[in-house]
């Protein structure tokens, strides 16, 4: 089977906007831990598969801070690329940094979903890329704003998903043995009750 209207690993770049914990101090619309968590997994999933990643923040030194250190930890030879507008695509760094790869499918996390997310998915959908915003690593002032923010980005024609799914989508078939062992560490440590009952069928399967 080909040209399955699923992501493909060569054919995608992560883009991470201000995942900065200046930023996180004003997500009302998620748990916290839960956000950073779920943006780790997906930091995690970009190394396992091999997806090029951009790091983008603002106000680093001001306000909003470095990236946040758990996902510093993962992609620790990624340079984050300080900007000053919101809208990120705007930015000639950063969107040199996504022409560089080649790669016109973008999967997209960041803060606020209200602006800095919503403005560089919108701009780049103009332009012709393909967006998947992982709605799960984003987070917005309020439950409703953020909502309204993905309503917004899906009508203009981004696809809405999560990081789990991405990382399935991704694997696909829990027989790809490059893959195999980081997908399954990821799932076990970051999908809550999934990774359980992973952690345990591999636990019954090969017993102690």
């Amino acid at each position: 089977m080909t040209n399955l209207p699923l992501l493909n690993p060569n054919e995608a770049v992560i883009l991470m906007v201000d995942q900065q914990a200046g930023l996180a101090f004003g997500v009302g619309s998620t748990d916290r831990q839960l956000l950073v968590n779920n943006t780790v997994a997906l930091a995690k999933t970009a190394r396992t598969f091999q997806i090029p990643v951009v790091v983008s923040t603002s106000a680093s030194k001001v306000y909003s801070g470095p990236l946040m250190p758990t996902i510093r930890t993962v992609l620790d030879d990624v340079p984050s690329i300080e900007r000053r507008n919101m809208n990120a695509w705007e930015d000639e760094a950063v969107r040199g940094a996504v022409t560089k790869t080649g790669r016109r499918k973008l999967i997209v996390s960041g803060l606020l979903t209200e602006a800095c997310v919503s403005f560089l998915v919108l701009s780049a959908l103009a332009e012709g890329y393909e967006v998947s915003v992982v709605a799960d690593t984003c987070g917005g002032i309020t439950a409703d704003s953020h909502s309204l923010a993905l309503r917004r980005m899906e009508a203009a024609g981004a696809t809405m998903t999560s990081w789990v799914q991405v990382l399935l989508e991704l694997q696909r078939d829990w027989t790809r043995k490059d893959t195999y062992d980081g997908a399954r560490s990821i799932v076990e440590a970051h999908a809550g009750g999934y990774g359980i009952g992973l952690a345990y069928a591999r636990d019954m399967i090969h017993p102690v």
